[in-house]
């Protein structure tokens, strides 16, 4: 090879930030190879130690181990998330089964198993966050089969090596239909009802592809939602709707519905091999809610209270059509349309009258203030800090004279990045004598570009995007534990949203809104009247936003909630969805269409039994924000509480404890409830 393998030596860039601009394709497996060989050195190593397993000499020493492999693996799966292209998905798909291989030989491994099981035995008294530590590696072994017979233990290897591979393809598979579809325009007529800005950035993809007369939308966010709500022409509207719901569900190489009955029974399978009675069952035994009956009463409960004012909001929807003159019945591709017609008649709310008080550089600097009124932290763009592309800018978070963590941020769609959005992290927090080794994380987002006519400006939905990533974000720059895996978002699934979300209530406060929505052409400051706006059509269709989001948990619990006998009898999955999806239709079933091949966040995202923890974590952060409410939306004791309470600690305590030290008391769902227009009044 012609240079040095970047991974091999300590990274001479600003704060040892992943140096991008050295890192090549071809450097990935080789060091994921020599990580795998250096990690297994380091576990042989506390293996043969001679004196008697101790924390120190054991769970610190695993604890320490694989920083190469971990370096590596992180960058490589980071990339193919947000810059990937066919020779990196390769590249993933190799290494896929490598990781998981040896995994599974260090969670499978007896004489390392022992040493564990003995200290974890002795019970030492230990620290709290050293305790959480012994547990979690214990726990961790236990459930990935280090009690299994020899039999059982070469089948849980199969099984986590074939699923490793399948949630990659089925990514892959997903974002290759995504990228792939375009709807061309040939005709002015077309374009009715299309904000400007939309119209720009799709004469701007047409000009780019060689077809300069036309206009080219996609299935990526930016393009897809506007035009689903604006478009006059419902034919069109219908073609789009039915591509975006049919990806990963026309025969062909790209097909997930094979691939989606594997997953749901080889997870099912592994979950039996650990004597547990679904996949459900595994997976919530290390959740706030403990297991699959607490949720599923859950989401009954919000089920029940949501359904009907639901209903009604469907129903008004229609009585709205009727007086716009139409004869048809509503269909899911009319929903956004005539929903967002609605919407704007009702609360006189427009996303086209407010984006130009959303530059997105403006709201940027509005987030960045909000972080220093709460929490002290400032903002300082470092162009030394190498990046993955050029739209990505590197910034140094400081607090005081701290530099306390390197925060990377991605906002615009590519065809090598997956839609969504998403935080995460090339390198996490933790302490080396005492010392405390900054994180460096990273929000990726897609918004709608700049155009030449305009600069990227968002709707109000973007905006509370960007504030949902950013707190996480927040989650993992603030992180001091000792210890790597306990540091930042390394918490319960149903607890790692409450700092996402709990951030997204300062987007509808007037103080909060008047520091950064400045009109971007005259730097007017957003108008009272349209703050009141935003307030007052914040829990519009909450009912029926809360239905599709319990749809979505559902499906999943009851994908997942099912013995490894039942799955075995499962051949269809669109069957099986329309029998699951039954109690949360609102609208007409549309043929030959399919949730579940496209639901990345469960097949390849890591939210498999847990996609309910959006709507677990809004109870928290509902509950948590009405303190803020109550003591002053920037009250400086209150963030600091909640700083130290949840956002410095990590995993290194049980989610409901830290919670209680910040709140005083467990949550309840009627600060939800009151939020979104939901709890019923017993006043007259």
């Amino acid at each position: 090879m012609s240079q040095q393998n970047p991974f091999y030596s300590l990274f001479e860039t600003p704060s040892q930030t992943v140096p991008f601009n050295l890192i090549k394709n071809d450097h990935f497996l080789p060091a994921i190879k020599r990580g795998i060989i250096q990690a297994r050195i380091e576990i042989n190593e506390i293996k043969k130690c001679l004196d008697p397993p101790s924390f120190e000499n054991t769970i610190v020493a695993l604890e320490e181990s694989g920083t190469l492999l971990d370096n590596v693996s992180k960058t490589l799966y980071n990339l193919n998330s947000a810059e990937t292209s066919d020779e990196l998905q390769k590249i993933a798909q190799e290494v896929s089964p490598l990781l998981t291989s040896f995994n599974n030989e260090i969670k499978l491994d007896k004489k390392l198993f022992e040493r564990i099981k003995f200290v974890y035995d002795a019970n030492d008294s230990l620290s709290g966050e050293e305790n959480m530590l012994l547990e979690k590696t214990y726990k961790s072994f236990v459930r990935n089969g280090a009690g299994l017979d020899l039999k059982s233990q070469d089948r849980f290897k199969e099984v986590t090596v074939e699923l490793s591979s399948l949630g990659l393809k089925f990514g892959k598979n997903l974002l290759a239909e995504t990228n792939k579809y375009e709807l061309v325009l040939k005709e002015q007529d077309d374009l009715s009802g299309l904000p400007k800005n939309l119209i720009d950035g799709a004469k701007a993809l047409a000009i780019k592809t060689n077809r300069p007369d036309k206009w080219i939308f996609t299935l990526q966010a930016p393009s897809f939602i506007p035009f689903m709500e604006n478009s006059d022409h419902r034919g069109l509207r219908k073609q789009l709707f039915i591509a975006y719901m049919q990806r990963g569900f026309k025969k062909g190489e790209n097909d997930n519905r094979d691939l989606v009955l594997t997953i749901i029974k080889l997870r099912a399978e592994l979950a039996e091999l650990l004597g547990y009675d679904s996949y459900s069952s595994y997976v919530l035994e290390e959740r706030m809610a403990e297991n699959p009956k607490r949720v599923k009463d859950f989401l009954d409960d919000l089920l029940f209270k949501s359904k009907e004012k639901a209903t009604q909001e469907v129903d008004e929807v229609k009585t709205h059509m009727r007086t716009l003159g139409v004869s048809h019945e509503i269909e899911r591709w009319d929903w956004a349309y005539y929903a967002e017609s609605l919407r704007k008649k009702k609360f006189d709310f427009d996303d086209e009258l407010l984006k130009p008080y959303f530059k997105l550089e403006n709201v940027i600097k509005g987030v960045f203030k909000i972080a220093e009124k709460l929490y002290g932290l400032t903002f300082k763009v470092n162009d030394q800090i190498p990046t993955y592309h050029d739209e990505v800018k590197a910034y140094e978070v400081w607090e005081d004279q701290e530099l306390k963590a390197i925060l990377l941020a991605d906002y615009f769609p590519r065809l090598g990045k997956r839609s969504g959005a998403w935080m995460t992290s090339y390198r996490d927090q933790k302490k080396v004598n005492d010392q405390r080794i900054i994180p460096q994380v990273s929000i990726v987002c897609n918004f709608t570009p700049s155009t030449e006519s305009q600069p990227s400006l968002l709707k109000f939905d973007e905006v509370k995007t960007l504030f949902h990533e950013f707190g996480h974000a927040l989650h993992g720059m603030l992180a001091d534990t000792i210890y790597e895996s306990l540091s930042g978002t390394s918490v319960s699934w149903d607890f790692v949203e409450l700092p996402s979300q709990i951030f997204e209530n300062w987007c509808y406060e007037p103080e909060c809104l008047r520091l950064f929505a400045h009109h971007y052409e005259t730097e007017e400051v957003i108008p009272s009247e349209y703050i009141g706006r935003i307030k007052s059509a914040a829990t519009f269709h909450e009912a029926y936003a809360t239905m599709r989001q319990l749809s979505f948990a559902i499906l999943d619990l009851s994908l997942h909630n099912q013995s490894y006998a039942a799955t075995k009898n499962t051949d269809s999955i669109e069957r099986l969805e329309k029998e699951i999806l039954g109690t949360t239709n609102l609208l007409p079933d549309i043929p030959d269409t399919n949730m579940s091949v496209q639901f990345s966040h469960i097949f390849s995202g890591g939210y498999a039994s847990g996609y309910y923890s959006y709507k677990w974590a809004e109870v928290l952060d509902a509950d948590a924000f009405e303190c803020f409410k109550v003591k002053g939306i920037f009250d400086f004791k209150t963030a600091q509480s909640f700083k130290n309470c949840i956002l410095t600690q990590g995993g290194t305590q049980k989610p409901m404890d830290l919670y209680k030290k910040f709140r005083g008391s467990e949550p309840t769902v009627d600060a939800l409830l009151r939020r979104a227009g939901l709890l019923v009044s017993n006043s007259n």
